[in-house]
């Protein structure tokens, strides 16, 4: 037996419900909380009842929102229903899909997709009676300024409806159709002369060449064209037969029965049933895979680290619009030795993992209150916010920085490090790639600035990495075949409908990132973030070669999503961050506690080295070349670094032996025991400034160079100068003449300098711009599901008449309430009250009292499912529920 045929067998005879409220109402709770969890939106807030349910379900935006969610088969579906007669049977909608010659798949694939329309309450009606509803039907159906978007125009029926009598009649006429008395006739006639196919060969046949190329032409759509005053011969042809039939004055449009004679019976050129199989473009071993990976994730922890290390003493400026200038983008990428997209990209990940930030905006950058237990009600304000008005009244530039986080972050293992930026990752919603490109009113969007969220983005990203998680391990997807199947699961991401468009050659997809995308155009936002996921997932290490790594599979597959990115150990004690990081700590090498130093004034890092090695040598040599190996190299300068930040001679010939693994060189010997016995010879202290040294040859030399002549130096002691310029000014004006003075203090003792890391304010992370509400757990569905019956049943209950207020409350005396709702405890029944709040909101509530005592009636309220307490000072009063006939049971 077929699927069709099963589908019609277990479908009931009768004509179904009569409307979508009646349809939702006699469901069962699993089929309305499903309802639920698809159309999320349904539950914000919860509905009172079924009828509320199904009015919300049919609003504009909600039936959009559902639509969006379809599959294209489904959506094929639902436009076809949208052309169809409405009620249209299971059958005429199978042969608008499946057309004359019929099609197995789409027979096959037809009952499931029936369903699911079902289940999301986009159709409704029984199986000879199915209805779109008329939101969606009014999205999807052809009007006079569009056609459907399967390529149909309006039917005979609604393009003939300005029409006068003898116009149509004469159309008849020309077709060779019998004359008929009335117009509604005449139009059912013309019908079904274009619905019938053999009718409609045979009018063909004697139709000029030129007239069948116009159909030809209009068949698929769009159906409407434009003719001139005096139509050329060919068209006058089509529009005596009525086979264009005239909309506004200069357009015409091919009515939709005699299109879908023309196509076959098709409402849409290629039905597409079946979703396209991802294709594997290439083939590893899971092991190579999986280092490769790791190779990657070590080197994203590397470049964080160094973005992060160059803005430790303080970052960019901010501009006034938000973000960072292209000036500062470059310089950022210059430090990172990567293109400037990539450099976008590893800023907006630090951004969303919390671990940089402006340090002069406000505290408050959500509006939220700092409340303190000794806070004033009114007017407080701590001393961050009051720092950060000083600074914005001053003029101070903002500048990005470091958060409090990133020592926290620091200090984590490297795989939990790792963890914690794609916790950020995986749910953010801004998208780095659009930097670059130019907004709605045409400006530069700036990396960090407003204007990078996609709601989409999170959706693509999670959706690319399931389906790369559906292949074998080791295996590599064809990223042609990969956007064709995300193109296939959500065809329609607009604000429209889609329209019908001849298939397009299959082409491979070359990535690129960077560049911006045009604001109005969302499939091509959404081929963009596809392969921007896929380059975004290889530079972080989630996937090894183009193949998802084993991490990569723990990241979908483990529990536990924590509530904020980077919001602290949360998101890196998630249950999903530790299973992913225990996966991905044995494809990262131990760090190491030693390096070979060399004879050409070089250190070789044959690793990752251990942290605090790794800041002392970052301060002792500058950092030459990265790789498998860093490769550091001692100067003068660096060695000088290392003096100013207090460290003897003796202690930098100590910390080299004790982690070298090779002899110390004599020329790295000689240049430590060199800078520092000329460093602090000279000592800078303010005057302005002034430099003093106790070898007065070397002040001499100092005086008789040409090149202190800007510094404005004068001879104050033998063993003294005097300059005009500040301390800082004058050290490196000695510095570029070769000398290596020291600055002193007050006291003249010398000044160690240490670096400042720079902090801002606590800070929380940008919260990603969800595209609609949350999926709902099941215990919100379940608690959704008893509210919406209980309001059901409170709403059709029936009731006695009764004297109402304003608002149709029932009105009784005081004293009529009290005995009333005695009455109705001791019997067990239940009563309609009207209650008043004390926001003076008003209710009907479905009340079965259970006591009444101290002025308060307690029951249970079957409008609400639970028991409540109400005053009854605040009951308006009581109507007793209608009696129920014969057989039926009361509500309770």
């Amino acid at each position: 037996m077929s699927a069709e045929q099963q589908h019609r067998d277990g479908q009931a005879a009768d004509p179904g419900p009569r409307s979508l409220a009646q349809a939702l109402r006699e469901r069962d709770d699993a089929s309305l909380g499903a309802l639920l969890r698809s159309r999320p939106d349904l539950l914000h807030p919860v509905p009172t009842d079924v009828t509320q349910l199904a009015t919300r379900a049919g609003t504009r935006a909600s039936v959009l929102r559902a639509l969006e969610h379809l599959d294209r088969f489904a959506l094929q579906a639902a436009e076809a229903l949208a052309v169809a007669p409405d009620p249209a049977s299971y059958q005429e909608l199978l042969d608008l899909l499946a057309g004359d010659d019929g099609d197995e798949e789409v027979a096959g694939a037809l009952p499931a997709t029936v369903a699911l329309l079902r289940e999301r309450a986009l159709v409704w009606g029984g199986e000879d009676r199915l209805r779109l509803v008329r939101t969606a039907r009014e999205l999807l159906a052809p009007s006079a300024s569009h056609s459907s978007p399967t390529g149909l125009g309006p039917s005979v029926a609604e393009a003939t409806s300005g029409m006068s009598p003898g116009r149509i009649q004469a159309i008849l006429t020309a077709a060779g159709l019998p004359h008929t008395h009335d117009t509604v006739s005449a139009v059912a006639a013309l019908s079904g002369l274009f619905a019938d196919r053999e009718r409609v060969a045979e009018l063909l046949e004697g139709a000029p060449e030129a007239s069948r190329e116009v159909l030809t032409r209009l068949v698929w759509g769009p159906p409407y064209g434009q003719v001139t005053a005096e139509p050329a011969a060919h068209l006058r042809w089509l529009l005596d037969r009525g086979l264009l039939l005239p909309t506004t004055p200069g357009t015409v449009v091919l009515p939709r029965e005699a299109a879908l004679s023309l196509r076959g019976g098709r409402a849409h050129r290629v039905p597409e049933p079946t979703r396209p199989q991802v294709a594997v473009a290439a083939e590893r071993k899971p092991q190579v895979v999986d280092a490769a990976a790791g190779g990657q994730a070590l080197a994203a922890l590397d470049t964080v680290e160094e973005l992060l290390r160059s803005w430790d003493e303080g970052g960019p400026a901010v501009l006034r619009a938000g973000g960072l200038s292209i000036r500062d983008l470059k310089r950022t990428a210059t430090v990172l030795e990567v293109p400037e997209p990539v450099a976008a990209f590893w800023v907006e990940l630090a951004y969303a993992a919390g671990l940089i930030a402006s340090d002069g905006g406000y505290v408050e950058e959500h509006h939220e209150r700092h409340d303190r237990p000794d806070a004033d009600a009114e007017g407080y304000e701590d001393e961050e916010t009051r720092d950060a008005r000083t600074r914005r009244r001053s003029g101070e530039a903002e500048h990005y920085a470091p958060t409090p986080e990133y020592d926290a972050w620091r200090d984590l293992p490297p795989a939990e490090r790792w963890a914690w930026l794609l916790e950020a990752w995986l749910p953010g919603t801004r998208a780095p790639g659009l930097i670059g490109g130019r907004d709605g009113r045409d400006r530069t969007l700036s990396a960090l600035g407003p204007g990078l969220d996609r709601s989409p983005a999170p959706e693509v990203r999670r959706r690319v990495l399931e389906l790369m998680a559906g292949l074998e391990p080791g295996q590599a997807p064809d990223p042609a075949t990969l956007l064709e199947r995300l193109r296939w699961e959500r065809p329609l991401r607009s604000a429209g409908p889609r329209r019908e468009q001849p298939e397009p050659p299959r082409t491979g997809v070359r990535p690129s990132y960077g560049g911006g995308v045009a604001a109005n155009d969302p499939e091509a936002l959404r081929t963009k973030l596809t392969e921007w996921a896929l380059l975004e997932a290889e530079m972080l290490g989630v996937t090894g070669r183009g193949a998802l790594a084993t991490h990569g599979r723990a990241l979908l597959g483990a529990e536990g999503r924590s509530e904020g990115a980077g919001a602290g150990t949360a998101a890196a004690g998630s249950a999903r961050a530790a299973v992913v990081a225990a996966l991905l700590a044995p494809l990262l090498p131990e760090p190491l506690d030693h390096v070979l130093l060399q004879a050409d004034l070089t250190a070789v890092a044959p690793g990752p080295l251990v942290r605090p090695l790794a800041e002392a040598l970052g301060v002792l040599a500058d950092v030459e070349s990265k790789g498998g190996a860093t490769v550091y190299r001692f100067t003068p300068g660096s060695v000088r670094r290392a003096l100013d930040a207090g460290r003897s001679a003796t202690e930098l010939h100590a910390f080299l032996d004790r982690h070298s693994r090779t002899p110390v060189p004599q020329p790295l010997t000689y240049l430590i025991d060199d800078v520092a016995r000329r460093h602090g010879l000279l000592r800078v202290g303010a005057a302005s400034s002034y430099v003093r040294c106790d070898d007065e040859s070397v002040l001499d030399e100092i005086l008789a160079d040409r090149r202190a002549t800007a510094l404005r130096l004068r001879r104050l002691a033998p063993t003294v100068v005097a300059a005009q310029a500040d301390p800082r000014t004058l050290i490196e004006g000695l510095r570029a003449m070769g000398f290596a003075p020291a600055a002193e203090s007050a006291e003249g003792d010398v000044m160690i300098a240490r670096p400042h890391a720079h902090r801002t304010p606590p800070r929380t992370p940008p919260a990603p711009v969800p595209d609609g509400p949350p999926a709902p757990d099941a215990t919100l569905l379940t608690a959704a599901v008893r509210a919406v019956r209980a309001g059901d049943r409170a709403a059709t209950a029936p009731r006695k008449e009764t004297p109402q207020a304003p608002g149709g409350l029932p009105r009784t005396s005081p004293a009529d309430t009290l005995a009333t709702v005695q009455a109705a405890a001791m019997t067990g029944e239940s009563v309609w009250i009207g209650h008043v709040n004390a926001e003076g909101a008003a209710s009907q509530r479905l009340l079965a009292p259970l006591r009444v005592e101290g002025g308060y009636v307690t029951g249970y309220d079957h409008t609400a499912d639970e028991v409540r307490t109400y005053a009854l000072h605040r009951i308006t009063g009581v109507a007793e529920l209608a009696d129920e006939p014969d057989g039926a049971e009361p509500a309770r």
